[in-house]
């Protein structure tokens, strides 16, 4: 996946502007350098990186710019390189803070010690959160997942989504020899339904809509759980 800019938007590195006639201003003009990006606020930071996932989400990594984010944020495509040396640099902060926000709960939950049934529930509860949190993120994930753990960047993504199965499987054939979830399950289509009816509410979940995500994953887990345990 290629991570530079289309040509419309490249600079020339001695002028220090782009190809259409606005400024660089992340170019030194004295040197025809780059600038070190700036350190911006951590507030401002998250502000642009929610901007930035927000456009991802909608039209796709590839089809993307530098100068499409800038104009949501309301800025010049230049001003953007004092903050971020590239959108790559964007997108892997985007996505690396939502999978170690997404893990600090899952291994929370994983290191509680609690029964097959109650881990699947604290597990959704989980997700849900993230989805509320970072919703866009979630979308960029399902979208580009596949593709971007082809470029050294984001080999993490592929560790990710094995610890991730990991987790979920162990869970549910840690259920079936209690008893506590049918026998015949077949756990990685179990696995495979759960996941995708999870995170597919990225699609539509909007935060501070009508119900929690706490109220979701309780509706959500009384539609599946009863379909999974084992009746007495």
């Amino acid at each position: 996946m290629p991570t530079n800019e289309t040509t419309n938007e490249t600079t020339n590195e001695t002028t220090g502007k782009t190809t259409d006639g606005t400024t660089d201003r992340a170019t030194d003009r004295a040197t025809g350098k780059k600038k070190a990006p700036a350190a911006a606020t951590p507030e401002r930071r998250r502000e642009l990186l929610d901007t930035a996932a927000e456009v991802f989400a909608a039209q796709g990594y590839n089809a993307t710019t530098v100068r499409r984010i800038a104009d949501a944020a309301g800025m010049l495509a230049g001003s953007l390189y004092y903050h971020f040396d590239s959108k790559e640099s964007m997108l892997d902060e985007i996505l690396s803070t939502f999978l170690n926000e997404l893990w600090e709960g899952y291994d929370a939950v994983l290191a509680a010690g609690l029964g097959p049934r109650e881990t699947i529930e604290a597990l959704v509860t989980e997700s849900f959160r993230e989805i509320d949190r970072h919703r866009a993120a979630v979308a960029i994930y399902q979208k580009e997942a596949r593709h971007l753990t082809d470029q050294p960047r984001f080999h993490y993504l592929a560790a990710s989504q094995a610890k991730f199965e990991k987790a979920w499987l162990g869970t549910l054939e840690r259920g079936v020899a209690a008893r506590v979830f049918r026998a015949d399950l077949d756990i990685r289509l179990t696995y495979r339904f759960v996941r995708d009816t999870v995170w597919v509410a990225a699609s539509w979940y909007r935060p501070g809509g009508q119900h929690s995500p706490e109220e979701i994953a309780r509706q959500y887990l009384s539609m599946v759980l009863d379909g999974i345990s084992l009746r007495s």
